[in-house]
């Protein structure tokens, strides 16, 4: 069966205190709950979660709906969002199968990146090795008008914005991240297709600004 890797990129650094953070646990736990009623999503979607503050690390592996158990996230340090790029690229070299002459591999990820901040770290050097795996596509959010929307657009072109950090929009954006991943997967098992682009997601509610 070939699998719709997710990859969530969560910034968990110092600035996430408090409300924002509570946001993206209950944001993450109503996503798996809505996907799990989702026929086509709970056949092939898989969610990894990496966060990131003063360093990256994949706390969930790509795994299964049905079998997804989030964990606790707690907010500290700074945002190594490069750090986390790096990271990425490295977990969807081991965990995404690949096609080969006997096998068709997994559909090529989807990658949703959230961050309230700037990047404290030498993220171009992440952001490298990004680029050289192959995605579908890659959502940025920049929460709250501390992020730098200018770096996210270097990393994708799919960059939104969220005026506030708070709990109803970042409740809002992992809607939409729900509603694009089942998208995906009614696509792909309908026609054996992979979305190649923006266009191709539900419209984003008010509260996400595409950032042009």
């Amino acid at each position: 069966m070939r699998r719709l890797p997710v990859y969530l990129l969560l910034d968990t650094s110092g600035s996430m205190t408090g409300e924002p953070i509570e946001a993206v646990k209950n944001g993450v736990q109503m996503m798996i709950s809505s996907l799990r009623q989702n026929p086509q999503a709970i056949e092939t979607a898989f969610l990894s979660v990496i966060t990131f503050d003063s360093t990256a690390q994949q706390i969930i592996p790509l795994t299964d709906l049905a079998s997804f158990q989030m964990v606790d996230l707690k907010a500290t340090g700074v945002t190594a969002l490069g750090d986390a790029l790096r990271l990425t690229a490295q977990k969807i070299e081991s965990e995404v199968a690949k096609t080969t002459t006997e096998q068709k591999g997994d559909w090529k990820p989807l990658v949703f990146i959230m961050t309230d901040g700037i990047p404290t770290d030498n993220w171009q050097n992440g952001l490298a090795e990004f680029k050289k795996v192959k995605t579908a596509f890659t959502v940025a959010c920049a929460a709250g008008g501390g992020a730098d929307t200018n770096v996210l657009k270097q990393i994708t072109d799919t960059v939104v914005s969220l005026e506030n950090a708070d709990s109803s929009s970042i409740g809002k954006f992992f809607q939409w991240v729900t509603a694009s991943i089942g998208v995906t997967s009614t696509k792909i098992e309908d026609s054996g297709r992979e979305l190649t682009n923006f266009k191709e997601l539900p419209p984003p509610p008010s509260e996400l600004n595409i950032v042009v």
